[in-house]
């Protein structure tokens, strides 16, 4: 029986097709009412906040602190497709970027790939000043959705149909968002919040309602989960908590996605926030740790293996430029790499065959004549936890 005294429960709504009858949901605005109880959450708050710290402070440890925004760019998009269903491994997104074949059917590298068109459009618009808005979700939407299997899924534009989740129909599915007549008050609402100046709650805290409502809202036919998981770094760039672009959930998620499920549906049924917000802040952090010990590993790995071309005497002049190139794009040919350092074919064959020979890259077949050179440990460490998923059949109907 639903409290009709706490309006943190939303309210269902009696509905029909082909004279069918469904339930669907109407989520109430934020925020949270009752409050959010923060006292039970600060503990974890804090470490949040001080994993943040230390990852805003990572880009100390590299160089150039854009290196890694590339692969976690990359590494974020092969996840988050994961999730919803694809196969593509990192790899395989490497490969089809270089225009080579992937392991995987190419319609799902495609559709990881156009992930990454959305998010780095996404990206250049909060950095150059643009407001996190529905005008911009639409705009990551049309891109997401440009290709693969969403192609023919309203691509940038809100539902004008119902949509729901697991089951076959509105009438068996596991939950029902808001009908279309309801979606863009529920819209022009989460907007609004998006927008306060005077804001209740922390950054972190404002990230993680604001992924839950946007997941229940459920504005697109298709692609909600992809763009709703990047709301959350964009939001905490938008409000300064982020330099840089480098915090993505969706290997948490992915790896917890049972509990995932469960306190999404958990605050739809008994507005328990807090136990959300407890299970994204440790995701938070765990996510955050993560980023900084693979910078720090990238890093001693890129140490390491300057070392090693160091041997090399005049030959590892050459050597070291490819290495350079390498650790900005992890997969090379010696006609690319001839052409991008401006040095002879032959120089470039020699320089990718003297770090082979150091161990540092291993060779395996391209599609044209000119052999592939593959930064093995660097797509190692990246890797990790990017195996595809194997779903259970209740996961396969969410």
């Amino acid at each position: 029986m639903t409290d009709t005294t706490n309006t943190r429960l939303g309210k269902y709504i009696k509905c029909s097709v082909t004279g069918e009858a469904y339930q669907a949901f109407l989520p109430s605005d934020l925020p949270p009412n009752p409050p959010v109880d923060l006292i039970p959450l600060q503990a974890l708050l804090a470490k949040a906040n001080q994993a943040l710290g230390k990852l805003d402070a990572v880009s100390d440890i590299l160089p150039d602190h854009t290196l890694l925004l590339y692969y976690y760019v990359r590494k974020e998009a092969v996840l988050s497709s994961q999730i919803e269903g694809t196969q593509s491994s990192l790899s395989d997104l490497l490969l089809y970027e270089s225009n080579e074949i992937p392991s995987v059917p190419l319609d799902d590298v495609a559709e990881v790939s156009s992930y990454v068109s959305a998010l780095e459009h996404g990206l250049k618009r909060v950095q150059d000043g643009f407001p996190l808005s529905l005008r911009l979700i639409r705009e990551m939407h049309k891109l997401l959705l440009s290709t693969g299997r969403g192609s023919n899924q309203q691509p940038g534009q809100f539902r004008s149909s119902q949509n729901w989740i697991g089951g076959s129909r509105p009438g068996n599915a596991a939950f029902v968002p808001p009908p279309v007549e309801h979606l863009m008050d529920c819209l022009d609402a989460f907007e609004k919040y998006l927008h306060l100046e005077q804001r209740p709650y922390s950054s972190l805290i404002d990230a993680g309602l604001l992924h839950v409502q946007f997941e229940t809202i459920h504005p697109f036919l298709d692609g909600n989960g992809r763009i709703g998981r990047l709301l959350i770094t964009f939001f905490l760039m938008m409000m300064g908590d982020l330099r840089q672009p480098n915090l993505y959930l969706s290997l948490y998620f992915k790896n917890n996605r049972a509990a995932y499920y469960e306190r999404l549906s958990a605050v739809r049924s008994s507005g328990d926030w807090e136990g959300w917000l407890e299970f994204f802040l440790k995701g938070v952090t765990e996510t955050a740790n993560q980023v900084v010990q693979t910078s720090q590993a990238v890093s001693n790995l890129f140490k390491t293996d300057i070392e090693k071309i160091a041997t090399l005497k005049r030959a590892g002049i050459s050597a070291g430029y490819v290495h350079e190139y390498l650790q900005q794009k992890a997969i090379l040919n010696a006609t690319n790499a001839a052409k991008i350092l401006d040095v002879t074919i032959p120089t470039a064959r020699a320089a990718l065959k003297n770090l082979k020979e150091l161990g540092i890259v291993h060779d395996i077949s391209g599609s044209g004549k000119e052999r592939l050179y593959i930064y093995t440990a660097l797509i190692d460490l990246l890797e990790k936890g990017t195996e595809p998923i194997a779903y259970s059949q209740d996961e396969e109907n969410r």
